[in-house]
């Protein structure tokens, strides 16, 4: 998988935000509001290119103090929620 072209991260009063860099790609009827996990497996996942959720789930437990069945499980349902968002290849 890969992050979909167009998307950056930004921070909003204090909030991380995806944004989109075209018209096209921007519904405005809801954003995408991201916390720290969420920033952290966004950043990660930008710095491999190529990734699969065990590759993301490394990283989160390299990260974070979590176990690797606990950070499979979290980012599965992650990117899930990216794909349904359209913002994943």
């Amino acid at each position: 998988m890969r992050l979909r072209k167009g998307f950056e991260l930004r921070q909003v009063c204090g909030e991380n935000v995806l944004m989109a860099e075209g018209l096209d790609t921007i519904d405005f009827s809801k954003l995408v509001n991201f916390n720290e996990t969420a920033t952290f497996l966004w950043e990660e996942a930008g710095r491999q290119g190529d990734f699969t959720v065990k590759s993301l789930a490394e990283a989160l437990c390299r990260e974070y103090d979590v176990d690797e069945a606990s950070a499979a499980a979290d980012v599965e349902a992650l990117v899930e929620n990216w794909k349904e968002e359209g913002i994943l290849n």
